[in-house]
């Protein structure tokens, strides 16, 4: 070579991958589906569609099992309201929220997958003790009552077959205690995908109830509501939102993300994954829709919801008893991997906060902690629904209330994790990510705003609240997009941490276990911002309370 000759510049040696920070030892191993398996040494390049195809078969669950259990008994029962009473003019909502579902639980995919650290656990260390205990407080609570809700659907399911629900009710508890503490992953995501297929018999039903397929398309693209909007049917449209985005998903994905020890090499597997739950999801609650707006039109039972059991027996006298008990069974598929889903997602945080053994990959000898929790809740949500005269009714309402309030400070601390660098270094938000993430948190939180005014203060104008809201959420849009582009902008030129020589390439790039020992510097602006969250979560669960006795109290 001459020795004029210009000489290109060295690469940096790539570092080898350091190891996974994971809080449990269980987590880090072969990843087992319940389709297959992929060794922890697994290196290969996947170049074939057979070869993409197994190992998307072996990753494949922690998704769908999240998407499909959001479609549990109070999502059942929405979208039979909503068909029931409006007809397919909503489908259009359900349409709106697939872009939701798939934002929020991507960015929880890459969290799981990049720190090995539940959702809790990562709100704890990087924002504070009391967000990391209210986090784990408030899910505690919201999850509990709507277990209880699941249960109520397990007692209006078989009680439409003429069983009693002191029977129904234990029958389902002790199955989902037996399903959950095998000891084995495998075995219980296996278990989970019965009830995954199971959500399919929406799909004879609504051949049942033979419906015109033209009106359907029309009605997912032309946004319309039958008779009108009024508060009715704004705070049903609420509903269908609340139903299908819901705080307990974020903990939930992240933690059986870890758990089934799936890494950043296949992040991409697990975005499939949840992508193709998000579209499940939605054909599901749109299919129910589906089959109440047609079996009911013209006749008596439209317009007239009372509970999905009423449902089911409505549909037994204008479809046949095959159509009553399809939706019965669905009702019940729902709320049972609703309650073991809801229930998981709770003693995933626990262990997260409080360090203690949390795996399914563990015998209930060896994770004692995590199995008593579980099924601690599952007893007392199942002993509730049995207390005769218990308010079921308000705790329905409180529990649609709980879930307004508490989704603004899941939504702001998902967005402000996934912006974190130190957390997700390579992985972090792309700017475009970030405006679509604000769009979708600021709709939330109005919403929910929405919902928790009209749940408390019945009697208010719905669409007063929606333009104050607007204004305000246009108003503190601003802000919270300028701290998020702040953060943004202050960790793009941050270098992606590696060890000895060179750089850890990205798709073995892992959250450092040192990023748990400090907390990012907080500026005056994000201080603000969340003290304004903090005392607007006060002040909403004091007034959700008081409104609660006031209700229990008739």
């Amino acid at each position: 070579m001459s020795p004029t000759t210009p000489q290109r510049p060295s690469r940096p040696p790539t570092a080898p991958a350091r190891e996974r920070f994971v809080l449990d030892d269980a987590h880090v191993g072969d990843i087992k589906g319940a389709f297959g398996t992929i060794s922890q040494a697994d290196r290969d390049a996947r170049r074939t569609v057979r070869q993409r195809l197994l190992a998307l078969l072996a990753i494949v669950g922690p998704g769908l099992i999240v998407m499909v259990g959001d479609n549990d008994a109070g999502g059942v029962a929405t979208y039979a309201q909503a068909g029931q009473n409006y007809g397919t003019s909503l489908l259009w909502v359900l349409l709106l929220l697939v872009p939701v579902l798939i934002v929020n639980q991507e960015m929880v995919v890459r969290l799981g997958a990049v720190t090995g650290v539940g959702h809790a656990k990562l709100i704890n260390e990087r924002f504070g003790r009391f967000w990391g205990w209210f986090s784990v407080g408030d899910l505690f609570i919201l999850n509990f009552l709507t277990i209880v809700t699941e249960f109520i659907g397990v007692s209006l399911a078989l009680g439409y077959f003429g069983v009693s629900k002191y029977l129904a009710v234990p029958i389902a508890a002790v199955a989902l205690m037996a399903i959950t503490a095998t000891g084995s992953f495998r075995a219980w995501e296996r278990s989970m995908f019965v009830f995954v297929f199971l959500n399919f018999l929406v799909v004879p039903l609504v051949i049942l109830a033979h419906p015109h397929l033209g009106q359907i398309a029309e009605h997912f693209i032309v946004p319309g509501i039958r008779g009108g909007a009024n508060s009715t049917s704004v705070l049903l449209i609420i509903g269908m939102v609340g139903t299908t985005v819901a705080p307990w998903q974020l903990f939930f994905q992240q933690s059986n993300i870890i758990d089934k020890r799936i890494t950043p090499r296949w992040i991409n597997y697990e975005r499939v994954d949840t992508y193709v739950g998000a579209v499940v999801v939605v054909i599901g609650g749109a299919a129910i829709i589906a089959v109440a707006a047609f079996a009911f039109a013209h006749t008596r039972y439209f317009g007239g919801f009372a509970n999905a059991g009423a449902t089911a027996t409505a549909l037994s006298h204008t479809l046949g008893t095959v159509a009553g008990d399809l939706f019965a069974i669905v009702l019940l598929n729902a709320s049972l991997i609703g309650a073991g889903a809801l229930t998981l997602s709770t003693s995933y945080a626990f262990g997260d906060v409080f360090g203690t053994k949390a795996s399914l990959h563990r015998s209930v000898k060896d994770a004692k902690s995590f199995y008593a929790g579980f099924g601690l809740l599952i007893v007392l949500a199942a002993a509730i629904v049995l207390i005769p005269g218990a308010p079921l009714g308000v705790i329905t309402l409180a529990v649609q209330a709980l879930a307004g309030v508490l989704l603004p400070s899941a939504s702001v601390f998902l967005l402000l994790l996934c912006n974190d660098r130190e957390v997700l270094g390579p992985w972090s938000n792309p700017a475009w990510l970030n405006v679509i993430a604000a769009i979708i948190v600021g709709v939330l939180i109005l919403l929910s705003l929405i919902l928790m005014a009209t749940t408390l203060f019945p009697a208010i104008d719905v669409t007063t609240v929606a333009l104050i809201g607007g204004g305000v959420f246009a108003f503190g849009g601003l802000g919270f997009g300028a701290v998020v582009l702040r953060a943004h902008r202050l960790g793009r030129d941050v270098a992606v941490i590696g060890e000895g020589e060179g750089l850890i390439p990205k798709e073995e790039w892992t959250m450092p276990s040192s990023v748990l020992l400090s907390r990012p510097t907080w500026s005056t602006g994000k201080r603000a911002a969340m003290l304004t969250l903090r005392s607007y979560l006060v002040v909403s669960i004091v007034l959700l309370i008081v409104k609660a006795v006031q209700l229990g109290g008739g």
